[in-house]
């Protein structure tokens, strides 16, 4: 299968009357990771929900090549700010909904194991802390194979620990010949190959 890439060109966002952003384009292939960086409402997670498909872009085009029959939605994993868990439902329950949704095979006590939540499955997401309930949110990239990684501020919540995790799961993913296109605030903790500003002074 050829090596995958992901491609905006000329996209604009715009929130009521209001544009977002504008003339935004970048290349990311694979085993690479583009940081998307910018002040709040610059519009870094408005580019991010263009990629994944849950935004229609004002102008431009996303385009995954090779393409595929099933459109760049079903080649992405979007984790955004917000966990997207259910609190009264388990940790194992959660990310079995996503399997579900995803198609994936996984074994989910592996996912729950490389996120440092091994044994505490059982929990509802509601007895979690913040940066266990991120942990939970970041296994969920791993219940289904999905080559593209749109991450929404991946490390917030997360300590030391938890964000040496996440480096190691990002390098493993890029290794295999993913990619990652990620939100930040702060550095993401892998060496990124490109970043793009949003909101940045011409």
């Amino acid at each position: 299968m050829a090596a995958l890439s992901l491609i905006g060109q000329g996209l604009a966002a715009r929130r009521g009357e209001r544009t977002v952003f504008e003339d935004v384009s970048f290349a990311v292939a694979a085993g690479e990771a583009l940081a998307v960086t910018g002040p709040n409402g610059a519009g870094k997670s408005t580019l991010l929900r263009l990629v994944a498909g849950l935004l229609g872009p004002a102008a431009g085009t996303i385009v995954l090549e090779p393409s595929s029959e099933d459109g760049i939605g079903a080649a992405v994993h979007y984790v955004g700010h917000l966990e997207a868990m259910k609190p009264a439902f388990t940790i194992l329950e959660n990310l079995g909904f996503w399997q579900r949704l995803y198609g994936g095979s996984s074994d989910l006590e592996d996912a729950i194991e490389a996120v440092g939540l091994g044994g505490l499955s059982h929990l509802p997401v509601a007895a979690l802390s913040a940066g266990q309930k991120r942990r939970t949110a970041i296994a969920r990239l791993l219940v289904a194979d999905r080559p593209i990684w749109l991450l929404d501020e991946p490390a917030t919540a997360l300590d030391a620990a938890a964000e040496a995790m996440l480096g190691h799961l990002l390098s493993q993913h890029l290794e295999a010949g993913g990619i990652v296109m990620a939100a930040v605030h702060r550095p993401l903790p892998i060496t990124v190959t490109d970043t793009i500003a949003l909101g940045a002074a011409p």
